[in-house]
């Protein structure tokens, strides 16, 4: 079952980083993946992070109002459901 990844943010250059890094992280890790940019705020606004660019991996909040280093990603990847 693919990992499904939610990249939570507008179109500013750290949200489009972030969706960069991921799709490293995803293929070094070689995980199975889904991911969805998610940029209305509304949507944004149900995850209840205080800025973006925000990281949500199975539906948990990994990350919010920063990077996170590839290597963090990738270990987020492996840490499989749950």
């Amino acid at each position: 079952m693919p990992v499904e990844i939610k990249i939570l943010g507008t179109r500013c250059p750290k949200c489009k980083r972030l969706e960069e890094l991921t799709r490293e992280a995803v293929a070094e890790a070689g995980v199975e993946a889904v991911i969805t940019k998610v940029s209305d705020v509304n949507a944004i606004m149900a995850y209840q992070i205080l800025s973006v660019p925000g990281l949500v991996i199975n539906e948990q909040i990994k990350s919010a109002g920063r990077l996170p280093r590839k290597e963090e990603i990738i270990a987020w990847l492996k840490e499989g459901p749950g």
